[in-house]
């Protein structure tokens, strides 16, 4: 559904870098480098100053923000400072204020996708999948491949110590799990050996 690509573009980008709702919705066309294949976090877009960084992107996210800012400019998004998701002017206008030109404001960021994330979770069978869960999704994949905590704290932003310590279980989980699945000797059971007569 069409209607829903922002929200479906979003998801992939987020469960692939770790990206905060807020700070996906922050990003501006130049906070994009597609030739470093990185965006950057601005302070104004996440929660934290720990939550500025730049996040190298995989080929999923960077399929989605090629997609989103192909978006973005039949939008009208064309300057470095307009936003990946431009918001919806009659979102933001009183009913006394006509509306003036294309029905997207680029210098202004979209606020919610709600309604689009709510019928993507129903058709897709998820309907308690928070948003926030795709970050949460991605550092325990993280976590799991055995990325290092400065790492791990280094594309997620700020993780807090009882995170980290949470994260790091899932990484010890994970390598017990490896190492039992690569375990080829079997030992024979050990018999009670009887000693010999004198």
């Amino acid at each position: 559904n069409p209607q829903w690509d922002a929200a479906y573009l979003a998801s992939l980008i987020a469960v692939n870098t770790t990206m905060r709702a807020c700070e996906l919705k922050g990003l501006c066309l130049g906070d994009i480098d597609l030739f470093a294949k990185a965006v950057s976090i601005r302070r104004d877009s996440t929660k934290t100053d720990a939550g500025c960084r730049e996040i190298p992107l995989n080929d999923t996210a960077l399929w989605a923000v090629v997609r989103l800012m192909e978006r973005a400019r039949v939008l009208g998004a064309t300057d470095v400072e307009h936003f990946l998701f431009p918001a919806f002017r009659f979102k933001h206008t009183k009913g006394s204020q006509p509306v003036v030109g294309a029905a997207y404001d680029p210098t202004q960021a979209m606020k919610t996708w709600r309604t689009a994330w709510r019928s993507l979770k129903k058709a897709a069978g998820l309907p308690k999948l928070r948003f926030h869960d795709l970050r949460h999704t991605c550092i325990t994949k993280l976590a799991e491949a055995g990325v290092p905590d400065h790492v791990l704290m280094s594309i997620s932003g700020h993780l807090s110590p009882e995170m980290i310590k949470h994260y790091s279980h899932i990484r010890s989980k994970a390598k017990q799990a490896a190492v039992a699945a690569i375990q080829s000797y079997h030992p024979p059971e050990v018999r009670e050996i009887t000693p010999a007569p004198l």
